[in-house]
């Protein structure tokens, strides 16, 4: 697939330290392991005050002579370069716009200095196997545009966004959102495996407020645990350890403190 490397994150920034900017090494030792997830991932879901809310509607089909004719509005509509093209086969190519919205470090092969802008432009390396992995934190919200087809499914839009981070996380932890702006609510629905990117950016049009693709975890309530690592699982089971030890100690302390002052209540008041 081509690209559009105008919104292509820079990775300088994020490689300048260690724990503190969540780069680690999977050699690393295990309490240094354990310092970094603990501090920078948590597997417990906090509410949010501006959660999208789930939705879903219908996908209507569309006629060879109605899709040439949406085209033709949909360019009409954009003030760059990312046109839509029809094909001879009465498919179409265009450009959409993914925004990578990770809360969780992703893991990259690992090497003696970090990806530069133009390594993550050329790829991946001539088939090496992977045998050291680096986590670390992609830049929050960065943003990427893909070349696709009318019929390159989500699925595949994934794949191709981790090769071009050189992500080597199993591309099942991931998930393809669209998102929707209507009257001031902000909708969300996850895409399944077949959905076709391009072909919903046709019939939305050009407008973000109308339609945007966002690039998640893929947590859907159940967790996929098949999909992690040994050393993951490991380190999940460390989090757990700590986060229920963490969450013992603040009731114990809440408790104490009601005591407290409840006994200074008592001290306070008159005899009889």
């Amino acid at each position: 697939m081509g690209e559009v490397d105008a919104g292509t994150p820079s990775f300088e920034m994020t490689w300048s330290s260690t724990t503190s900017s969540g780069y680690c090494s999977q050699e690393d030792s295990d309490s240094e392991l354990e310092q970094y997830f603990t501090a920078r991932t948590s597997l417990a879901r906090r509410p949010r005050r501006d959660q999208d809310e789930p939705v879903e509607w219908e996908i209507p089909d569309l006629s060879q002579a109605e899709v040439e004719q949406k085209i033709k509005e949909y360019n009409s509509q954009i003030n760059s370069n990312l046109f839509m093209s029809l094909n001879k086969d009465g498919s179409y190519t265009g450009f959409i716009k993914v925004q990578l919205k990770l809360v969780r470090p992703v893991s990259v092969p690992s090497s003696k200095k970090p990806p530069s802008l133009q390594d993550v432009r050329r790829g991946p390396g001539r088939g090496t196997a992977v045998k050291r992995r680096t986590s670390f934190y992609l830049p929050k919200d960065a943003v990427k545009h893909l070349h696709v087809l009318s019929r390159t499914r989500a699925r595949e839009v994934i794949e191709a966004l981790l090769r071009k981070f050189l992500v080597v996380d199993d591309p099942r932890k991931f998930a393809l959102f669209e998102r929707a702006e209507r009257h001031g609510q902000v909708y969300l629905r996850k895409l399944s495996d077949d959905e076709q990117p391009l072909r919903l950016r046709l019939l939305a049009g050009p407008s973000e407020k109308a339609l945007s693709f966002v690039l998640k975890e893929n947590d859907s309530g159940e967790v996929n645990w098949d999909a992690f690592s040994m050393p993951e699982l490991h380190n999940f089971l460390r989090i757990l350890q700590r986060e229920e030890e963490e969450h013992l100690r603040q009731i114990l302390q809440k408790y104490s403190y009601c005591r407290q002052k409840i006994q200074e209540a008592l001290h306070a008041c008159p005899l009889g």
